[in-house]
This record gives structure tokens, C-alpha cells and sequence, in this order.
């Protein structure tokens, strides 16, 4: 191993050490009412709900792989799957703390009170129910405004060159009914809890 692969190695393993520490001694600063003010925001928006069937489905995974190769122990394997799952399930608390832990190095405990307090109220339940279906109304909308938009442009751009290049050859101009429009608008990454817009069923698209 040259010296530079060596060193660099070195520097690596040294760059996690620190970053762990670090980690480690943020979490120690954190009081335990700011964590729970930060856990209870998490819960009032369902930060965490998304990641409920990764469990399961790592169990199903699990079962299909083992199944596949043992066909004849499958009662045995879904009986053990199913068994240690169960005792996985408690580790969930993991990754609710962590969560809490994220939320804590942004907001100051104060701050997630006063989320925990909005999504808990019947405006804030309101939005965390019916705000992805705004969303998603406000994404067609924008849709139909951006394809109109391409398409006056296109159209007055082409009026204008060929008003200025009156003996010219014609031009060749993109289509006019917005399909040279640039790509359909998507939700940003950042919206705020409950206007994510819904993912379209299975076979279907927007």
C-alpha cells in the first residue's frame, strides 16, 4: 500500500471518529424537555409514518428469499421470520428519537411547541388531511399555466422573427400547443407537512 493510500485511509477513519463525537456530543446538549417537545412535534405531523412498513416488508422480503431456496421448511420459516420481527418492532424507538434528535438541530424547543401545538389543532389536522389534495390541485393548474405560457411565447417569438426577417426564408418554429414545453412541475423537496402531493395509484399517471 503506497504511502498517499495509507494517509488517506488514515484520514478517512479519523474524519468518522470526529464526526461521531460530534454526534454524540450534540445529542448530550440537547435537555430532555427539548427532545420531547421535538418528538411530540414529529408525532403531530406523521414524520415517521412513511417508514411504518419497512419492517414488514423486510420480514415479507425475507420470507420470499428463504422460501425460495427452502420450499420444504416454509411453515418453520414464517414462524421464525414472523417471531423476530416481533422482537424487532421495539426498535422503532430508534428511530423515533432520531427523528426527534433531526427536528432538534433545527428547532429550538419552543418552536417545535408551537408545531406540535398547530398540527394538533383542527386547522393544523385540517391541513395534514386535505392539504395534499390542494396540492395536487395546484400542481394540474400550474401544469396548464406553464404549457399556455410556453405556448403565447413560442407563438409571440414567431410573430416577431418573421416580422423582422420579412424576405427571409420561413422559419421553422417548435409546435405551438405547448407540447415543447419544459417538464411537467412536481412538488418540491421541503413542502411543508401535509402538502406533499398524493402518489398517483399504481398504473396510472398524472
Amino acid at each position: 500500500m503506497t504511502f498517499a493510500k495509507r494517509a488517506r485511509r488514515i484520514t478517512i477513519s479519523l474524519a468518522a471518529v470526529v464526526s461521531l463525537l460530534s454526534g454524540a456530543a450534540f445529542a448530550q446538549d440537547i435537555s430532555d424537555s427539548h427532545l420531547k417537545a421535538c418528538r411530540a412535534a414529529v408525532d403531530a405531523i406523521n414524520a415517521t409514518d412513511q417508514y411504518d412498513g419497512i419492517l414488514p416488508t423486510a420480514a415479507q422480503a425475507l420470507k420470499t428469499q428463504l422460501i425460495q431456496k427452502n420450499p420444504d421448511l416454509q411453515d418453520l420459516i414464517v414462524k421464525t421470520v414472523d417471531e423476530q420481527t416481533i422482537k424487532m418492532v421495539s426498535r422503532r424507538g430508534d428511530l423515533e428519537r432520531e427523528a426527534g434528535l433531526a427536528y432538534a438541530r433545527v428547532f429550538k424547543e419552543e418552536q417545535c411547541s408551537e408545531i406540535a401545538a398547530f398540527y394538533q389543532s383542527e386547522t393544523g389536522l385540517k391541513l395534514l388531511s386535505d392539504g395534499p389534495i390542494v396540492t395536487r390541485e395546484l400542481i394540474k393548474a400550474a401544469n396548464i399555466w406553464q404549457n399556455g405560457v410556453a405556448r403565447d411565447l413560442a407563438q409571440a417569438v414567431g410573430e416577431s422573427l418573421t416580422a423582422t426577417l420579412k424576405n427571409a426564408a420561413p422559419l421553422e418554429l417548435p409546435a405551438q400547443d405547448g407540447s415543447q414545453a419544459t417538464p411537467p412541475i412536481a412538488p418540491v423537496d421541503g413542502a411543508a407537512p401535509g402538502t406533499e402531493a398524493p402518489a398517483p395509484a399504481e398504473g396510472t399517471s398524472n
